[in-house]
């Protein structure tokens, strides 16, 4: 689907086990349209590689002309809300980041006030810069950048790219999960 200013394609990308100069060089030298970050984790921080700590990396990217936005807090995987658990309760954090994906869910998420606000004032910053989205998980399938804000952009018409650490670009498609028949809702549809 070709880029237009109504429809701006929005770039994701995870830091996984990257250093931040590996990082920042695929952003610049691959990508070099970049020039907003929008950090989409509930917890900024990496415990392996501080350079990617909230604190620390908009100074690297400030390098290379590239802005940062944290929206962890509306588009995070990690949501406070017991209500967006499968269980009725939020993990008490000693659990495998992993193991949100299975714990959470992404569609009572994407139903929320909070989410819906983040995913607007994403949708009105593509606008005007081109965004990538980041989180940690360097595989989309295993991120909640998949399983929640592409969904919700694929729904909306908004294409999505996936950057690997290879340089490959993949491009999600939309899949209707037939075992579960969610119809998406309403507000998600009229994002545009």
């Amino acid at each position: 689907m070709p880029e237009t200013p109504d429809q701006p394609t929005i770039y994701t990308i995870g830091h996984g086990n990257t250093s931040v100069d590996q990082f920042i060089a695929l952003l610049h030298d691959q990508f070099g349209i970049i020039t907003v970050l929008v950090d989409v984790r509930s917890m900024p921080y990496s415990r392996y590689i501080p350079d990617f700590n909230r604190e620390h990396l908009p100074h690297h990217l400030a390098k290379i002309g590239i802005k940062y936005s944290f929206a962890g807090d509306q588009l995070g995987g990690r949501p406070d809300d017991p209500t967006c658990y499968k269980n009725g309760e939020v993990p008490d954090g000693k659990i495998a980041k992993n193991r949100y994906l299975k714990l959470v869910d992404y569609d009572e998420v994407a139903k929320r006030d909070f989410y819906q606000s983040g995913l607007h004032r994403l949708l009105t910053l593509a606008q005007s810069q081109t965004v990538v989205i980041m989180c940690s998980e360097e595989n989309p399938d295993h991120c909640h950048r998949s399983h929640l804000i592409t969904k919700s952009l694929l729904i909306s018409g908004i294409p999505v790219k996936h950057i690997r650490h290879d340089g490959q670009i993949i491009i999600p498609n939309l899949t209707i999960d037939s075992s579960t028949k969610t119809e998406p809702p309403a507000s998600q549809l009229s994002l545009f």
